[in-house]
């Protein structure tokens, strides 16, 4: 069974949002594991750092960074495009590299991993 699994802190992103939002959202988020080899450049890119592979969804006006998983597909961040986080990521990214310069980032990994340790607990 396939399954959209988010994480402590991406769902407390996501239950702060309106909820026409949420659905808004997730309407735009469709997709299965096995697309992720061919997905849409313009809506979504992939960064990877020692074999891991996260990826990003452009939705609205909101980014979905999210990994495959055994079951299915982990929500690690639900962020605003104009919010300070997301600002600090992508400020002085060259066009066209920004998933591959992102993915070089260390605080860019330190975001995704506290996702990864609210889940844990």
């Amino acid at each position: 069974m396939f399954q959209i699994v988010f994480n402590e802190i991406s769902a407390a992103e996501m239950s702060a949002l309106p909820k026409e939002l949420q659905l808004e959202l997730l309407m735009e988020f469709q997709l299965l594991p096995e697309d992720l080899d061919t997905l849409d450049k313009e809506r979504f890119g992939k960064m990877e750092r020692e074999g891991r592979a996260l990826y990003r969804c452009r939705a609205k006006d909101h980014r979905i960074y999210f990994e495959k998983a055994a079951e299915g597909i982990t929500i690690q961040r639900v962020l605003h495009k104009n919010t300070i986080r997301d600002f600090l990521f992508r400020a002085k990214l060259p066009m066209g590299e920004e998933d591959q310069t992102l993915s070089k980032k260390p605080g860019f990994w330190q975001l995704i991993e506290e996702g990864e340790r609210s889940r844990k607990k």
